[in-house]
């Protein structure tokens, strides 16, 4: 669908009449980007595509509460990434290293950036979903989500130390990671 005949306001405006057409027409245009989402958290494309079946339930049933005008997106976003953590927490497949437990602070000094530039986007999400389920959580949040440590900590029910911990050793084993597999 054309970005200029694609009117989020008016669509939203109908989901919110339980129009399904309309249902019909967000879903089409948002499941790709939400199924991107998904596919962060989870390995498994079943997996992804019945969270973000369910998110869109989720969102459809609770569209009176959206007020954000043309940001449709992000809010959908939102209830990818919080259905997301909840089913891992639901099957206990996430647990944070404790911000106690130092890490060797080598691993997270700056590297040579230009032994990286040839590595693309693809391979480094490849890459990301090698981590583990609470590294790949924090990481996501952080990085492609653009959450603080604090709103991590908030929103994963662990500590702000926490939360900068499993980041530090999320980016360290993605280094152990492309290092191996591209040879740098």
């Amino acid at each position: 669908m054309k970005s200029e005949e694609f009117n989020i306001i008016g669509l939203i405006e109908g989901c919110k009449k339980n129009d399904r057409k309309s249902q019909h027409i967000i879903y089409n245009e948002f499941y790709g980007k939400m199924m991107g989402v998904a596919l962060r958290y989870f390995r498994d494309q079943d997996t992804a595509s019945d969270v973000v079946q369910e998110s869109f339930i989720k969102a459809f049933s609770k569209i009176n509460q959206f007020e954000g005008g043309v940001n449709f997106g992000g809010w959908l976003k939102r209830i990818v990434v919080n259905h997301s953590l909840d089913i891992l927490r639901k099957n206990k497949k996430i647990s944070f290293t404790n911000e106690d437990s130092l890490y060797d602070k080598s691993h997270v000094e700056e590297d040579d950036v230009s032994k990286y530039e040839n590595i693309n986007m693809n391979q480094i999400l490849d890459a990301v979903q090698q981590l583990s389920t609470s590294y790949k959580a924090v990481f996501n949040l952080y990085v492609l989500d653009g959450l603080t440590h604090k709103e991590i900590a908030q929103v994963l029910n662990i500590s702000e130390g926490t939360s900068k911990s499993n980041y530090a050793k999320a980016k360290a084993k993605l280094k152990v990671i492309l290092s191996d597999k591209f040879s740098l």
